[in-house]
Formats: C-alpha cells, sequence, structure tokens
C-alpha cells in the first residue's frame, strides 16, 4: 500500500486545501471540464468512474455536474481530506461512494473510467506503477483514465516548479521565495520527466497515453486501459 502523502496530514494544508488549490493549478476548473470530456467519449450515460485521491472532492464535483448520470467512487487516504470532501459533495452525496485507503483498497469494479489528479506526484516510480496497476485492473478493456500532476519537463524540476510557485503568489511573487519553495518541493517530490511518465503509464498495462494539458510544472494525459495482465 502507497503512504499517504505528508501534506495532507496537516491540519492547516487540510483547511486550506479547497482555497488553495484553484489558485496553485493553472486552469483547474478547464482541466475538470477536459476530463469529463475525455472520458464521456467512451463511457456510457450512466459511466461508474474510480476517483484516485479523491480527497477534497473538486473533480468528483465538477464530473457529477458534467455528467448528471455518473457514479463515483473515490479512495484517499487521508481522513481529513475525506471530511473535505464529504463537505464538497453535499448536493451529490448520493452518486459518490468515499472509501478511506489507496487504489489497492477500491473495489474491483470493473469501472468505465478512473481519474488520478494532483497525486501520482507524490509517489516514487514503484509507489506510482504499482498504484496504476491498481486502477488498470479495475478498468474495463478499453476504459479511459485520466492522469495530471507536477513532471519535470525537459529535466529543470525546479525551474518549472518555480514557475509555478510564482503563478499560485500572484502579483506579488516574491521571485527567491518562490526558487525556495521550488528547491524544497523538487526535493521532496519524486518527478519523473514527461518520456519517465508515458513509460510508467505503459508499464502498468495503458495504451497510447497522450499529453492533453500542459500548464507550467503540471501535465496531464489521457489513456485506454488495454486487455489482458497489467505489463505483458
Amino acid at each position: 500500500m502507497t503512504r499517504t502523502p505528508d501534506p495532507f496530514m496537516d491540519p492547516a494544508a487540510v483547511a486550506s486545501y479547497l482555497r488553495d488549490t484553484p489558485r496553485k493549478v493553472p486552469g483547474l476548473a478547464d482541466l475538470h471540464k477536459m476530463t469529463a470530456l475525455l472520458i464521456a467519449e467512451k463511457a456510457p450515460r450512466a459511466a461508474h468512474v474510480l476517483v484516485v485521491g479523491a480527497g477534497g472532492g473538486l473533480e468528483i464535483r465538477a464530473l457529477a455536474q458534467a455528467q448528471p448520470d455518473w457514479l463515483f467512487t473515490g479512495v484517499d487516504p487521508s481522513p481529513a481530506m475525506l471530511d473535505i470532501a464529504r463537505q464538497t459533495l453535499f448536493d451529490c452525496a448520493e452518486r459518490a461512494d468515499l472509501i478511506q485507503g489507496t487504489a489497492v483498497d477500491a473495489p474491483q469494479g470493473p469501472f468505465d473510467g478512473a481519474v488520478c489528479l494532483l497525486t501520482l506526484h507524490f509517489l516514487s516510480r514503484d509507489e506510482r506503477l504499482q498504484t496504476l496497476r491498481e486502477i488498470h485492473s479495475r478498468l474495463k478493456p478499453g476504459g479511459i483514465f485520466v492522469a495530471a500532476h507536477h513532471s519535470s519537463p525537459g529535466g529543470e524540476a525546479e525551474t518549472w516548479l518555480a514557475r509555478s510557485a510564482a503563478f499560485a503568489a500572484g502579483a506579488t511573487a516574491d521571485p527567491h521565495k518562490a526558487a525556495a519553495l521550488a528547491k524544497a518541493m523538487a526535493e521532496r517530490l519524486p518527478l519523473l520527466s514527461p518520456a519517465e511518465e508515458e513509460d510508467c503509464f505503459r508499464d502498468a498495462g495503458f495504451k497510447t497515453p497522450s499529453l492533453f494539458y500542459a500548464a507550467l510544472s503540471f501535465r496531464g494525459w489521457v489513456m485506454s486501459a488495454g486487455g489482458g495482465e497489467a505489463g505483458k
């Protein structure tokens, strides 16, 4: 089982998540809209979607608003983040089942689609490969998977993380503070290059990972679940 990311065991970080995340992630609302569009291309009208790292509930709320017939199962290892998700999803709670745990704790499905946003960058390559294989095994053949998180384009993690930090700070951004934050993030987050990310997706059994979202240090991919055993 993969570990709970440390920031989400910090009560202050958890309390500020809903306020800060849209400010930190460029085009977050549009990322959610694109995610719904991409899954809907192959999913049935009454799709059942697995959301890994569902704490906070932002992506489930956006997907539920876009697709009123979809059902959701969300997993997250942080009880505090799941509490926030329950508050966020008050108006669609009957369509969302929230489970404390990681991908390995999710029901077997099979699910019509799956989402993992702003989560995989906390995991080492081995941990994320395990997570991706668990997700893959729960998808119907051809089911769509969308992932988005920090990456390291060009192998320049600190440069791009500093730009993301400056974006989050807005007009008053201090370049020195942004650089210091980026250095700390680069030391803490086991980031992969986009090419390494795509290799990892393929190793987990996914077909044709395609980049659809790029915003400073963030990257997002869409792919489909291949048939048979992951990695074969």
